[in-house]
């Protein structure tokens, strides 16, 4: 994983709770790496995995909606450090059916090393996104964070199921994104 990902996150943690957290989780989490990260360095996802567990244990919030909020401000921090992806940009709905074709490609150009998420567009209309997400780490709260994060960039509203798919052992999670005016 990206070491952007783990920076931004720990800013993250920072801003909403304190630098006094940031120091409690990094050293609860016996981190390989030490919890030193740099942008463009690539470490393991456990080790996310372990500090968002870490966070959980200290704040009292759950898991899933520390990773919903990372996502929503994860995307905040990508549109403000990565603009050229935003210009031809007109709504979240296009945005997200184009992460693999334009966002993904992009971001492998910059580096080439990244193991992204698959998102295949099965529907696209104006009122309707469906989108099935494939990744071995299983950051589907994360990925609907990120999602929940393009619409409030854009200003839209949508509601966002989610539902898991097993295709030959493999599990998917699929998301159908509503538009609501």
């Amino acid at each position: 994983m990206k070491g952007v990902v783990f920076t931004e996150f720990l800013e993250m943690v920072e801003d909403r709770f304190s630098a006094e957290m940031v120091d409690n989780i990094i050293q609860a989490s016996n981190l390989p790496s030490g919890g030193a990260y740099t942008a463009v360095g690539t470490y393991p996802h456990d080790e996310m995995v372990t500090m968002v567990a870490a966070l959980s244990a200290r704040s009292g919030l759950a898991v899933q909606d520390l990773l919903l909020a990372f996502g929503e401000h994860l995307f905040g921090r990508f549109a403000h450090g990565y603009p050229s992806f935003f210009v031809e940009q007109t709504n979240a709905f296009d945005f997200l059916a184009g992460i693999e074709r334009v966002i993904h490609a992009e971001v492998h150009k910059l580096y080439p090393d990244a193991q992204l998420p698959r998102f295949t567009v099965e529907e696209h209309t104006h009122q309707r996104l469906v989108l099935l997400y494939d990744s071995e780490r299983h950051f589907e709260d994360l990925a609907e964070g990120l999602m929940r994060g393009c619409m409030l960039y854009f200003g839209e509203h949508a509601v966002i199921e989610r539902s898991v798919v097993q295709d030959n052992g493999v599990q998917r999670e699929r998301f159908l994104l509503t538009r609501v005016n």
